[in-house]
């Protein structure tokens, strides 16, 4: 790594990249998470994880016990210097203190701010110093002891004072998807109709009560089961509330009904991407936010079912996403109580 004695760094965190060379951070192997910063480098003292649904649910599917999840978290994040699933290519986020910040870093960020980041475990550097004894391998968040590197143009947000940590990282974890389902919603005019597959999950309910508040008409909210049925109902965030497996298209389009214009998938299993077809009106949109999407299936889907509907990839970023998304939390009760019944439901 010449270019760390030079003092010269990227912004995007090229200089980070230890295999294979000239590929960007989330592309890379592996990556450098040594804890000393760079010029324009923020270090963050981590305190918990957010893995993200999908490399989750994969984990434990292949994993099996509370015990072999923890040791494969670990073993992928020394291997690699950072965390990224190997299956589904999908990292999720972290809530830390800042401890140092390089005198070029553009983030605005110092020492003794705690935040969460705002972009992927995939890209940044990251060391785990107390082999997660912590974390039982139970949930999404794993509480460790570690740190963690921000680049130049990575995007972090500074913890709000009124709400408890676990529940600002749930919710920053998945902010891309509200503030983007607002876009679509608004993009649209009028009163679409809307469906959001997953619509009792974290980043199902925010986008729902989104589509809401940006004047969506008839709003279906797809879950799973009756109990997460009930749980939706109660919380009062969707107009109809509807049960299939969103594996299974032919369902998804007979529970939905008439086709809607929005589509947002939420799910965090693979073989959703045709059921969001089937349930998506000509000229309507498809917002996929799952990491557990096929792009190909979606699009070669679009093309087998002759389906005239325009396919978006939520990349997880809109400017001003998480304060969007915290917002929504204080403002909408049955939200959050989906949100402290997860949490309820896992400790």
């Amino acid at each position: 790594m010449t270019d760390l004695v030079r003092g010269v760094s990227s912004p995007y965190g090229r200089h980070r990249v230890l295999e294979p060379a000239g590929v960007l951070p989330q592309q890379a192997w592996r990556l450098d998470p040594d804890p000393r910063p760079w010029p324009d480098e923020v270090v963050v003292g981590v305190e918990r994880l957010n893995l993200d649904a999908a490399s989750f649910r994969q984990l434990r599917s292949e994993h099996g016990s509370g015990d072999a999840v923890r040791r494969a978290v670990l073993e992928i994040v020394t291997e690699r210097g950072k965390m990224q699933n190997p299956v589904t290519g999908s990292g999720g986020m972290l809530l830390g203190t800042v401890r140092a910040a390089g005198p070029e870093s553009p983030l605005g960020l110092r020492p003794g701010d705690r935040v969460a980041s705002l972009v992927s475990l995939t890209l940044t550097p990251l060391r785990i110093d107390d082999g997660l004894a912590s974390w039982d391998g139970t949930s999404e968040q794993v509480p460790c002891r570690g740190t963690a590197v921000l680049f130049g143009r990575s995007i972090a947000a500074v913890l709000p004072d009124d709400l408890p940590d676990a529940l600002s990282l749930a919710v920053l974890d998945v902010c891309g998807a509200p503030a983007l389902t607002d876009r679509v919603v608004r993009e649209h005019g009028g009163s679409p109709a809307v469906c959001v597959l997953g619509g009792g999950g974290k980043s199902g309910s925010l986008s729902l009560v989104a589509a809401r508040r940006a004047g969506a008409g008839r709003l279906v909210a797809l879950v799973p089961t009756e109990a997460e049925a009930a749980l939706v109902r109660r919380a009062g965030i969707a107009g109809e509330v509807v049960v299939a497996d969103a594996r299974d298209p032919v369902a998804v389009a007979e529970a939905v009904g008439a086709p809607v214009d929005v589509t947002v998938v939420c799910v965090d299993v693979p073989g959703c991407e045709h059921g969001a077809i089937l349930a998506t009106a000509d000229g309507g949109t498809v917002v996929f936010f799952s990491m557990a999407t096929s792009f190909s299936a979606a699009a070669l889907g679009a093309e087998g079912l002759a389906a005239d509907v325009r396919l978006l990839i939520g990349n997880g970023y809109v400017p001003g996403h998480a304060s969007f998304a915290l917002d929504l939390m204080r403002a909408e009760a049955g939200v959050r109580e989906l949100f402290e019944a997860r949490e309820t439901a896992r400790s």
